[in-house]
């Protein structure tokens, strides 16, 4: 099953410091390891972002910054895990290296099942 973490906080969320930059790094290399990680990313602020919206039959796309979200989507990983529990067990490390490294930081971690090819009728 693969599970996608996204890790949310308020704009501008700032900068990691190294220490959390670094420790991250050595969660992900031990992922990548053990197969579980697939893919990871930061993501840079709204501003430099859009969004597209299909409202009311019309396509709009409004450029950033998202000043109307509370929370935007700051960075994320793609794992390929055994269950649910693993994932959330995977999501709780990386919140206490942030509570470690950046304890000014607020934030959450969602994490979602991501839809596989038996999920889709007359897939198989």
């Amino acid at each position: 099953m693969q599970f996608l973490k996204m890790i949310k906080s308020r704009e501008p969320g700032g900068t990691p410091p190294p220490e959390l930059a670094a420790a991250i790094e050595k969660l992900a290399e031990e992922a990548t390891r053990s197969g579980e990680l697939v893919m990871r990313g930061g993501l840079l602020p709204s501003a430099k972002g859009a969004r597209i919206r299909l409202s009311g039959g019309q396509v709009v796309v409004t450029d950033g910054p998202f000043t109307e979200g509370k929370e935007i989507i700051g960075g994320f990983a793609i794992y390929e895990l055994e269950s649910k529990e693993r994932a959330v067990e995977l999501a709780q490390g990386f919140m206490r290296l942030a509570r470690e490294h950046w304890p000014e930081w607020e934030g959450e971690c969602e994490i979602r099942q991501m839809f596989g090819p038996d999920d889709f009728p007359g897939s198989k």
